[in-house]
């Protein structure tokens, strides 16, 4: 009598042995067709230059750069800032408060410091 472990294309009893017989017949096939390359491969892998790396100096650099921006712009437009600051808090004192909503507005500052961290960090930034 046939087994169905013994026959790849058999059907399995659940829905998705089938695919993972499939991959087991597909991965003894490909383990008896591996050429020995002698260490060709190896050999051209070590001979590869080291990955070009960023200079730690450089995230920093930026970082400091943007802020020295932002300060010169408030120092460039002090009435702006004024006037800004004072709408904020115009607008923040004529709010009701509650812990929720405050809870609400801590999760998304620190929701937008988390995307603003993991996007300056990016290794291809």
């Amino acid at each position: 009598m046939n087994n169905a472990h013994d026959d790849p294309n058999a059907p399995s009893s659940t829905a998705d042995a089938w695919l993972e017989d499939l991959m087991a017949a597909d991965a003894a096939a490909q383990r008896d067709a591996y050429i020995d390359d002698a260490g060709f491969t190896a050999r051209v892998v070590e001979a590869l230059p080291a990955p070009a790396a960023l200079p730690a100096w450089r995230k920093p650099i930026v970082a400091a750069l943007w802020a020295a921006a932002a300060v010169a712009l408030a120092l460039a437009m002090p009435s702006l800032v004024a006037d800004v600051m004072r709408e904020a808090h115009r607008l923040l004192s004529a709010q009701p408060f509650s812990l929720a909503g405050v809870g609400i507005v801590l999760a998304a500052l620190v929701a937008l410091a988390w995307g603003a961290a993991a996007w300056s960090l990016d290794e291809r930034g």
